[in-house]
């Protein structure tokens, strides 16, 4: 039996993945048929009345038109931006982007659903808008983030039932911290960041696989894989101010949150370049370090990017972020694989665990020493919603809520990681064999002359963030 055909019969897919995805996108069919309708803004009779309602003169002020632009950058950031980022192996290729690109659109019409019962259900129905789109890429950002961990070791059956239920429990998650804790934030360090990385972490210690070793040769990169992987970098770090801004109120605080991720993340950039260089051999830059850390700026802010961190205050978490990260490349990820058995393939941990965590504690601070002074009168009831049922909120109480945000993402991504994991370990999901792993060739349609190529090349200096 050929080596191909041994992988095959290891893990056929050819019942299984087809009859999850026909089955799924019929349930979506018949669910978005019940329940999902425009909103007034996007409905033809609905947005004539909202204008004559609101005496509306022009088309222009739809929602449409503010909130789109930031929509096609995070929509971009989702499908290129962390599908690229992940093709840093040298044999996984393919499954980095087609998996994250099956993933997100598999996720994003379950998210429109979860998130619309929970936030726009009126009379039975769910409303949906522009601004539902970008939350079901929000969404789905957080199982791409948890797919960072299990990169090349699970089947894609695996990962659209890890969906599932990561996109669930993402959104009660979010109901929880967004409209009972009333906290804030709006670029999703607490509700994308930590939980997503968390959740992944946890599935990927379940899955823990002790002979891993077996496929030390496929787990580095060569030189066009790092290449691509930049790519990926590249989008995501370019487009990261609309993410972090993307459903922040009209006016000065989308504009501030925008200037303050502009700035984390080139401050990460310097001081990620200057401690790769200063920890590897020579002064040599990795560019595991490069690819991730200089992100690492983004996600810290994401919690406070709307509030008045001010630019010198976003300088220095973007600061602190590139030095945690990088750090945590090289001494964290392999002592989280020695010691406490998890396998980490893309080193979430270091670029969304670690600074989501710092993301959350900032914003709490930042929420905490909010005054008047700061923000005016108005301007503080408006940035941090203190009117109507939270009006017996003050800057001290909001922080303290916000804290309690961190415990709650924590929380649920932990005991929802652990069930999900020992969910995906039962045996009938194709996942493939240890010698198996990180090799598009078990799932994927690889040419033969390709093929060959692909197993004859050899990089004795190429590395994964598992081996940095």
């Amino acid at each position: 039996m050929t080596r191909t055909n041994l992988m095959a019969r290891n893990t056929d897919m050819r019942w299984r993945l087809p009859l999850v995805c026909l089955l799924w996108e019929v349930a979506m069919i018949i669910l978005f048929g019940v329940f999902v309708r425009f909103k007034p803004e996007a409905d033809a009779a609905g947005w004539a009345e909202e204008k004559k309602r609101k005496n509306i003169t022009s088309d222009a002020e739809n929602d449409f038109y503010f909130r789109y632009p930031s929509f096609q950058d995070v929509h971009v950031m989702i499908f290129v931006g962390f599908g690229f980022l992940m093709t840093f192996l040298q044999r996984y290729g393919f499954g980095a982007v087609g998996f994250n690109f099956l993933l997100a659109a598999f996720g994003i019409q379950w998210a429109l659903l979860m998130q619309g019962w929970l936030h726009t259900f009126e009379n039975g129905k769910i409303l949906i808008g522009i601004e539902s789109l970008i939350g079901a890429d929000f969404c789905v950002g957080s199982v791409c983030i948890a797919f960072g961990a299990i990169l090349g070791k699970v089947s894609p059956v695996q990962l659209l039932i890890m969906t599932l239920f990561q996109v669930t429990l993402f959104s009660v998650n979010e109901y929880i911290l967004l409209d009972l804790l009333h906290v804030k934030d709006a670029g999703g360090s607490m509700t994308i960041h930590t939980f997503g990385a968390y959740f992944g972490l946890t599935v990927t210690a379940i899955l823990y696989r002790p002979n891993l070793d077996q496929t030390k040769d496929k787990q580095g990169s060569v030189y066009h894989s790092d290449l691509f992987s930049m790519i990926g970098t590249l989008f995501l770090w370019i487009f990261w101010p609309s993410f972090n801004s993307a459903i922040s109120n009209h006016g000065d605080a989308q504009h501030r949150a925008a200037i303050n991720t502009y700035c984390s993340l080139a401050a990460c950039v310097l001081t990620t370049v200057a401690f790769s260089s200063a920890l590897e051999k020579k002064g040599r830059l990795n560019m595991v370090h490069i690819q991730n850390a200089t992100l690492a700026g983004g996600v810290a802010v994401g919690t406070s990017a709307e509030m008045m961190l001010t630019p010198y205050g976003s300088l220095i978490v973007g600061f602190i972020c590139g030095i945690v990260s990088t750090l945590g490349f090289v001494f964290a990820t392999p002592f989280l694989e020695s010691k406490l058995r998890i396998q980490d393939t893309c080193g979430i941990h270091n670029l969304h665990a670690m600074p989501g965590l710092i993301g959350g504690i900032v914003g709490a601070v930042t929420a905490a020493a909010a005054t008047e002074e700061i923000y005016g009168p108005e301007g503080l009831i408006s940035a941090f919603d203190f009117s109507g049922t939270y009006a017996y909120r003050n800057p001290s109480v909001q922080g303290e809520f916000q804290a309690a945000g961190i415990a709650v993402s924590l929380g649920m991504a932990l005991i929802g990681g652990a069930i999900v994991g020992f969910l995906l370990k039962l045996p009938f999901f194709g996942d493939p064999t240890d010698e198996n792993c990180f090799d598009d060739d078990v799932y994927w349609e690889v040419l033969e002359d390709e093929e060959s190529s692909l197993y004859s090349m050899q990089d004795s200096n190429g590395k994964s963030p598992t081996s940095s």
